[in-house]
């Protein structure tokens, strides 16, 4: 996995999905992301996990309670804007948000797994825990 930052932008799997999510123009890519998290069975595999953390960031952005916007998350921030003053997420996508970050910082998740095996597994959970907390309603 290309990773580089601790954040939900800083990999490849994150900058994939955002740019896919710019083909789309509804919450779909966003919804379709975190009932993958949440229907896996077994060890959830990383670049779905990736996924979700980005589509969670889309979630806290669109409820203004978005991260630092820096050049990782300009894919993402540019789509939040065109769709911000129309789009408010419903509240049981926040809820599946909830959901989803319990499912990836779960034992059977191999995104923390690989994070475990890093030195930066505790920035990686404060980022983690940050996006929990702008996202929670």
């Amino acid at each position: 996995m290309g990773t580089w930052a601790v954040d939900a932008f800083g990999n490849d799997y994150a900058q994939d999905w955002a740019e896919d999510l710019h083909e789309t123009s509804n919450m779909d890519a966003v919804e379709d992301t975190l009932n993958t998290v949440l229907d896996a069975s077994g060890e959830l595999e990383a670049p779905f996990a990736a996924e979700a953390l980005v589509a969670i960031e889309v979630l806290a952005r669109l409820q203004g309670k978005g991260g630092p916007s820096t050049e990782d998350s300009a894919a993402i921030d540019e789509w939040v804007a065109a769709r911000k003053p129309k789009a408010k997420p419903r509240a049981d996508l926040a809820d599946k948000a909830v959901r989803a970050l319990d499912r990836i910082l779960s034992a059977d998740s191999e995104l923390r797994q690989l994070w475990e095996e890093s030195e930066h597994y505790s920035d990686w959970q404060a980022a983690v825990a940050d996006l929990r907390a702008r996202v929670s309603v």
